[in-house]
């Protein structure tokens, strides 16, 4: 997919005939309804500079009564190993495990880095498309691509850099161990443009817990820089590789909110009370949680950890890869779905999923308050062809413009 948008405006411009919600209609103290009116937006520097009553007359951009949301923000993703853009392939029965994918990953990479630019950007493009303008990506770090795939990636972002953001994560996919991959990640450890340490399922990767995650969390400290690591492993390792990042977090107070875990499905098969208390724990650590919304066998507890405070990142993970071939790229896809796996089907509890997908700015509060946008807020928004929140999460609705950092993009 080529860029959908074209460039609008930057710098210092107003917009007319914004939608934004207001509040709530009641009706036996129940939401029924989400109020919207027409405003003017005032854009300056990279941020909203005011908003003020509409003056439909004004000889000025107009917005034509689209709702303005908060641009979407997909929080688990991987830009750097995408088809996205190559002949449709899909998975190989003969690959079931991780490892089986790692001895598959070390033949294709060094053909695959060939085009990993062109294709890194036309998945980026794809994600603008559903309105979403920022990314946590992981990048290979693996004795195959070396610093390649880094480097690959960078050249994308640069060439995107108007229209999107990301922060990166380097993550040994191979294995710190089981490849010797530790050197590299040292040296990408340094990096001012990496801001994540990865890692990837220590016991059943690399052999042992507290080696992998010790290293990993000592490399974080170094440098000054957060923790993700991906963990697919469920029962007693899954649960002791959480435990025991959420400890180290808790002795490490510079680590606290700076460190995820992906996937977590071992959080997936716990009890009801199990659940509570691991909740409770990861709050304790403000260790967040970033997920795919699984949707198989694995259901994960989003409701619980949420109650408890946990930080939740919501993310499409794999698009169209050879992992997986159902990643869409859609975020308000993943609101949708996180609204239906967990029965979010009324007017108020389907404006609270949007969060999910914004990372947690919401246009009305719990009361039904206006708290966004505001004077100062960063001025990265989409329009979308909704009434309201609620009724984008629930129909998916289009994207007809997106703004990042001030310049604004129509859809063409």
């Amino acid at each position: 997919m080529q860029f959908p948008y074209q460039l609008t405006a930057k710098g210092t411009y107003s917009l007319k005939n914004v939608r934004l919600e207001t509040g709530f209609d009641y009706e036996d103290e129940e939401v029924i309804r989400t109020r919207t009116e027409l405003f003017s937006i005032e854009i300056e520097a990279g941020k909203i500079r005011v908003v003020k009553p509409n003056d439909p007359s004004s000889d000025v951009l107009d917005a034509k009564g689209f709702l303005m949301l908060p641009a979407f923000r997909d929080m688990h993703i991987h830009l750097d190993k995408t088809l996205y853009g190559l002949p449709w392939q899909a998975l190989s029965p003969k690959r079931r495990t991780v490892k089986d994918m790692i001895a598959y990953e070390q033949e294709i990479i060094p053909e695959l880095l060939k085009t990993s630019v062109e294709r890194a950007e036309q998945l980026i493009s794809l994600l603008q498309h559903y309105g979403t303008h920022f990314a946590r990506t992981h990048f290979n770090i693996d004795l195959t691509s070396g610093l390649k795939s880094l480097e690959n990636l960078e050249r994308a972002l640069e060439n995107k850099k108007d229209s999107f953001k990301a922060e990166l994560v380097a993550f040994p996919q191979h294995g710190l161990f089981y490849t010797d991959t530790i050197p590299l990640m040292k040296e990408a450890a340094q990096l001012k443009s990496v801001d994540f340490i990865g890692g990837l399922d220590p016991l059943s990767i690399d052999g042992t817990i507290e080696k992998v995650l010790d290293f990993t969390i000592q490399l974080a400290l170094d440098h000054k820089k957060g923790i993700d690591i991906h963990l697919h492993e469920v029962g007693e390792s899954g649960m002791k590789t959480i435990n025991y990042l959420i400890d180290r977090a808790i002795e490490n107070p510079e680590l606290k909110g700076k460190t995820f875990i992906s996937h977590a499905f071992a959080l997936g098969h716990l009890s009801q009370k199990e659940t509570e208390r691991i909740a409770e724990r990861l709050s304790e650590g403000e260790v967040g949680i970033a997920s795919s919304v699984p949707f198989r066998s694995t259901v994960m507890p989003i409701p619980v950890l949420k109650k408890y405070g946990v930080n939740i990142l919501i993310g499409n993970d794999n698009v169209q890869d050879y992992w997986s071939t159902f990643g869409s790229g859609n975020m308000l896809q993943k609101a949708n779905l996180i609204a239906e796996l967990y029965g979010y089907e009324t007017e108020f509890e389907l404006s609270r999923t949007l969060q999910f997908v914004t990372q947690s700015i919401i246009p009305l509060d719990e009361n039904g308050k206006q708290q966004w946008p505001k004077t100062g807020d960063d001025a990265s928004i989409v329009l979308i062809n909704a009434s309201c929140s609620a009724e984008a999460v629930s129909r998916v609705s289009k994207t007809e413009a997106l703004m990042n950092d001030g310049h604004l993009f129509w859809r063409y």
